[in-house]
Parts: structure tokens; sequence; C-alpha cells
């Protein structure tokens, strides 16, 4: 696998995507590390750019931790702009 170079914008909508397949909303989550392997196998810098890029999500709202920041889930509440965030940057 080729890895290539993504904005952070594609990063972050990957993300909350890869969490949306997933049905990963409030109480349902996934390991952080398991997200930062995925995504670091396609883009470079080794997953420290998908680190910032999931803290960022956090600090804004789209992303809750859980388990003491050792699991993450799509927030809830913004649902309706995590949607539309991911249908105007990914095609």
């Amino acid at each position: 696998m080729v890895k290539r170079e993504m904005s952070n914008t594609e990063i972050k909508a990957d993300i909350m995507n890869r969490l949306l397949r997933k049905s990963c909303w409030g109480a349902k989550y996934l390991p952080f590390s398991s997200v930062v392997n995925w995504l670091s196998k396609q883009v470079k810098n080794n997953g420290k750019r998908v680190r910032a890029c999931i803290e960022e999500l956090a600090r804004e709202g789209y992303v809750l931790f859980h388990k003491k920041g050792e699991a993450i889930s799509l927030n809830p509440i913004k649902s309706k702009e995590i949607i539309e965030f991911i249908k105007s940057v990914i095609p």
C-alpha cells in the first residue's frame, strides 16, 4: 500500500467516516490506537498527524474520549454537523 499525502481536513473526515461506518456514537467506541493504526498505514508521518487531528476533533467537540483517552467515539449531539462535514470533504 502506498502512503499518500492527505490534508488535515481529509484526515479528519476519514477518521469520522470510519467511526460513522462502525456506528460509534456516544457509548459505543473504538480503541484510539486502532484508529491511528488504520490511518497511519495510509498517511505519511506515521500517525503523528492522525493523533493531532483526533485531538483537534476532540477540542472542537466532534469526537469524545472514553476510558481515560484510550477509546474514541463520535459526539451524537453534533451528528448533523459531522455528516455534513464528511459529505463536503469525501465525495
